[in-house]
């Protein structure tokens, strides 16, 4: 019994590993290396050597397709992955699970391996936007991740759905109330606030003008509304008097 078990997990390990070779064969023959220097330069904690140059809307192409075969429901079993790309593949093929808790349960087993703000970003399952008031749940959990892009999913999900019909105070007092030293957490902060001030300004202004954020944070959130098109010149003149010197 047991030796018919290992013989399971062997041919199991196996098919696995066949169907990851598969996967950056794939990757490997979509690759533009030229693309793949400048994207390196935009996620500088990823070694080089971990990124194939396979650019974003090739690779979404080819999750679509992939998802496809079958072989996807193996492939996010495989972790942690070696290259940038087999992450954003995941990434792409976790975006296509229609079941709701089936697809958290996934996110918050792949979350642990995620290493730049890339792969974070560009992860927003569809079936999170139908299933709004079992997400914020999930995204109060996750904002007291020790995890950092664990953390920055989590502001970004409230950035990306509710910030429009579904927004309410509470949420940019839960992303004030984040308090950490990482530079990809403090980012996505500074991000959220100024997403949020083109689209509520009136309720969000008062925390700049309270100074609610850290001075890096608040200058930064800042500077990404006085850059944003979304938000009337007047409004982007007081704003610049709001800086912390």
């Amino acid at each position: 019994m047991h030796s018919d078990s290992f013989k399971e997990d062997t041919n199991r390990d196996k098919m696995m590993h066949d169907i990851e070779k598969e996967v950056v064969r794939q990757l490997f023959s979509m690759q533009d290396l030229e693309y793949k220097a400048f994207h390196a330069k935009l996620i500088p904690n990823v070694e080089k050597e971990a990124i194939i140059g396979v650019r974003t809307p090739v690779l979404r192409k080819y999750a679509k397709e992939f998802n496809k075969t079958g072989k996807a429901e193996e492939f996010i079993l495989i972790l942690p992955h070696r290259y940038y790309e087999e992450n954003n593949l995941h990434a792409f093929i976790l975006e296509q699970i229609k079941d709701f808790d089936r697809c958290v349960r996934e996110v918050e087993r792949f979350l642990p391996y995620v290493d730049n703000w890339a792969t974070c970003d560009m992860m927003a399952p569809k079936v999170f936007q139908k299933n709004l008031p079992k997400l914020l749940q999930k995204i109060k959990i996750w904002l007291n991740s020790d995890n950092t892009y664990t953390v920055r999913f989590a502001i970004e999900m409230l950035m990306k759905y509710y910030l429009d019909e579904q927004y309410d105070m509470e949420y940019p007092q839960m992303v004030a109330q984040v308090c950490s030293d990482e530079y990809y957490i403090n980012m996505m902060i500074a991000w959220y606030f100024a997403t949020a001030l083109a689209k509520q300004y009136d309720s969000i202004l008062p925390f700049i003008e309270n100074k609610c954020l850290k001075t890096w944070t608040h200058n930064k959130a800042i500077q990404k509304a006085v850059e944003s098109r979304r938000i009337p010149v007047e409004q982007k003149k007081y704003l610049k008097t709001l800086k912390i010197k």
